[in-house]
C-alpha cells in the first residue's frame, strides 16, 4: 500500500509542478516587452497591379500590344501580359487621340476605362455608356476588338 500511495503522491506532485511551470511560463510571456509600433503605410508605397488583361487571353492581349506598338506608343514586349508598360502606352494613345485617360501611370482606373470605352464605341464595338467601370459589356467589346489586331 505504501508504494501505491507513493506513486500517487509522485504523480500528483509532477502534475502540480507542470501546471505551476506552465503558469510561470505564461506569466513570463505576458510580461514580454512590447514591440515598437510600425508607421502607417501610405498608398504611394504600393505598385499598380502587375498584370490586368481585362478579360483578354494571351493571344488577344498580344494583339492589343501589337497595335499600341504599331501606332508608335511603345507598349514594350508583345508577351500577352498587359502590365504597367502596356497600360501606360494605352493611356498615351488614348490621351493623344482625345479620349482623356488622365495620368499616364499604368494604373487601370476609372479614367482609363472611361477613355477605353469611348475608344471602343468609336471604333464600332459596343462598350456601353462610358462610366469608367470595366463590366461585362466593356470586357466583351475589348475582347471583340482584339480578335485580330489593328
Amino acid at each position: 500500500m505504501r508504494s501505491s500511495l507513493a506513486r500517487v503522491f509522485v504523480a500528483a506532485t509532477a502534475v502540480v509542478g507542470i501546471a505551476v511551470g506552465g503558469l510561470a511560463g505564461a506569466s513570463a510571456s505576458v510580461a514580454a516587452p512590447r514591440q515598437a509600433a510600425h508607421p502607417a503605410v501610405t498608398s504611394g508605397q504600393f505598385a499598380p497591379l502587375a498584370v490586368n488583361n481585362l478579360g483578354l487571353d494571351t493571344a488577344r492581349a498580344k494583339n492589343w500590344q501589337s497595335c499600341l506598338n504599331a501606332w508608335g506608343f511603345n507598349a514594350g514586349a508583345e508577351d500577352g501580359q498587359l502590365g504597367t508598360n502596356s497600360w501606360k502606352a494605352a493611356q498615351r494613345m488614348l490621351n493623344a487621340w482625345g479620349y482623356n485617360a488622365g495620368t499616364e501611370d499604368g494604373i487601370v482606373g476609372p479614367n482609363t476605362i472611361r477613355a477605353l470605352q469611348k475608344f471602343l464605341n468609336n471604333v464600332g464595338e459596343n462598350a456601353g455608356t462610358p462610366d469608367g467601370i470595366a463590366g461585362p459589356q466593356t470586357r466583351a467589346a475589348f475582347w471583340n476588338y482584339n480578335a485580330t489586331g489593328c
